[in-house]
């Protein structure tokens, strides 16, 4: 699975083409949406969820208005 992509010019963009083992295993077709998601160990990329998404935003919302607290309960 550690097979070199290349980035390639669309208009003026870049993207890339994924392979059809990556897409089967991220369930993902031609004209899906996908997010990226920064972790520990890096990027990765996953099948768009709005209603995940929702949820996050929601998350990052309250965790910005109460970081106060927040900071608190973790000592």
């Amino acid at each position: 699975m550690n097979k070199p992509l290349k980035l390639i010019p669309i208009g003026n963009s870049t993207g890339v083409i994924l392979p059809k083992d990556v897409l089967a295993r991220l369930r993902l077709h031609q004209g899906d949406s996908i997010s990226i998601v920064e972790t520990s160990g890096g990027l990765e990329l996953r099948a768009f969820d709005p209603e995940f998404e929702a949820q996050i935003s929601v998350a990052r919302d309250v965790m910005k208005r109460r970081r106060k607290a927040l900071r608190e309960l973790a000592k």
